[in-house]
């Protein structure tokens, strides 16, 4: 009797679109505010602001598409993504980079944008508002947090109060800006404390760490929209603590070297170029000797930094490296969420 070897040949798993891609716009929104923001003390060209924001639009809109895909199929639910203890943070990303780009048209079309501003921002409370509830009642394992959980209302509170003053609203941006702030310095103490008392973050998630830069700079930017521009005891006071965070992040080089490259990766642009914004407006305050070599400093390292991400992640995605896979427990039309998607790259 002879027998008859068989191969089986394993189906691929598809593709995951995973909230932390909403990473891509928001970086390349945080760029387009750097370059507006240069381009309102020196010689910098605005339209490359205008251009980098069609970009981060573009990006956010594609991502945005195949993510509600995906829930609509029932690969993943609604209640699935929030409820992800590493992923679920970052589903607020969706609304905080639709005030980004409404505010990249206060320029052109004011009116527009502040509609378009004020109804994201508004299912950015909502959102963040209800994580926190989540997070509240699910009482979250200090093992599972990680510096994207300042995202639904840190990032997105301070973002919504820069866009409120901006558009003229100065009682609603002060409590927006309470929104910021408070959550900061309750979650901050735990965010910061867990890598340094309890194991290391997984190595997917430790591109996150750079997140720790973002609060006091973000805080700086807007309360200089809050106050006119006014350069205080708070406003040093915040850029002393990003100074303090950014000669940390030297530190952690050799981590973030031995990280993966994925989605993930995406923590450095908005956060960088967040700091790169606040230097900035500093430099227009100060002006120091050399204060456009200075500016065009800032400005070229940031744009290198988030244009070297932007390479490595079209050259992974060209190799098909950079989407995760779906869990092979899945179900196409289940509805409901299949367990926690363990990857983040």
């Amino acid at each position: 009797m002879t027998a008859i070897a068989t191969t089986v040949i394993p189906t691929r798993l598809p593709l995951r679109v995973t909230a932390n891609l909403f990473g891509i716009g928001f970086g390349l929104a945080g760029l387009a505010g750097s370059w507006q923001a240069a381009a309102q003390t020196t010689s910098a060209p605005d339209w490359v602001a205008g251009a980098l924001a069609v970009v981060a639009a573009a990006a956010w809109l594609a991502v945005g598409a195949a993510w509600v895909a995906q829930l609509a199929r029932g690969l993943r639910s609604l209640s699935g993504e929030l409820h992800d203890g590493v992923l679920g943070p970052y589903v607020s990303l969706l609304p905080i980079v639709g005030m980004l780009l409404a505010l990249d048209l206060y320029p052109h079309a004011l009116g527009a944008g502040r509609v378009l501003f004020g109804v994201f921002a508004a299912a950015t409370v909502l959102l963040g508002g209800w994580l926190t509830g989540q997070w509240i009642a699910d009482r979250v394992d200090l093992d599972a947090l990680h510096p994207g959980y300042f995202l639904p209302t840190v990032a997105g509170g301070l973002i919504a109060a820069q866009g409120a003053a901006q558009a003229g609203w100065p009682g609603l941006a002060r409590a927006l800006f309470g929104i910021g702030i408070l959550p900061w310095l309750l979650l901050g103490p735990l965010i910061l404390a867990r890598p340094i008392i309890r194991p290391p973050l997984p190595a997917a998630l430790s591109p996150t760490l750079a997140i720790e830069v973002a609060p006091p700079a973000l805080a700086g930017n807007a309360y200089l929209a809050l106050t006119g521009g006014r350069f205080d005891t708070v406003t040093w006071a915040l850029a002393g603590f990003t100074g303090l965070m950014v000669v940390a992040q030297l530190r952690l080089i050799p981590l973030y070297r031995r990280a993966p490259f994925g989605p993930g990766s995406w923590s450095f642009a908005f956060t960088y170029a967040t700091v790169a914004t606040f230097a900035l407006h500093w430099i227009g305050h100060e002006h120091p000797p050399g204060a456009a070599a200075w500016t065009w400093t800032v400005l070229s390292l940031i744009t290198i930094i988030i244009a070297v991400i932007a390479a490595r992640t079209l050259l992974a995605l060209a190799q098909g490296q950079f989407l995760p896979r779906a869990p092979a427990t899945t179900s196409a039309r289940s509805g409901r969420a299949a367990g926690r998607f363990a990857p983040l790259h």
